[in-house]
């Protein structure tokens, strides 16, 4: 059974930085594509970031792009999202999640597997 596990999340004034970290252990069975979604009170989940486990592509909401950054260490074990020049709208909780045989299914805010979460607290 796959397990994803996220840190680092915490409390950052707005303009500062985070990085989050997903460890992993186990690959889902059939899964294309690893990444983070994200919920706030009274909002729907929605995507963040995502990659390949192969980490030749990835792509990113119109949201954060140019301030977060997705990767992943080697051995597939740890993925990263950085977060730049957060704003107060970034505020939620992060979801390292994994998608099935669909490469793109976590564009759409679904997912196959999800960690517990992290909090990310962005005060102005």
């Amino acid at each position: 059974q796959a397990q994803l596990v996220e840190s680092g999340g915490g409390l950052v004034q707005a303009g500062g930085s985070l990085k989050l970290s997903c460890a992993v252990s186990g690959r889902p069975t059939g899964s294309r594509s690893i990444g983070w979604l994200r919920q706030s009170p009274g909002k729907e989940r929605e995507f963040v970031a995502t990659i390949s486990w192969s980490g030749t592509t990835a792509a990113y909401a119109d949201s954060v792009k140019g301030r977060f950054t997705i990767s992943r260490d080697n051995a597939k074990t740890t993925f990263y999202l950085q977060m730049n020049n957060l704003k107060t709208e970034d505020s939620g909780v992060y979801y390292c999640t994994s998608s099935g045989n669909n490469p793109y299914q976590l564009l759409s805010g679904s997912y196959n597997f999800r960690g517990p979460g992290t909090q990310v607290t962005v005060s102005s």
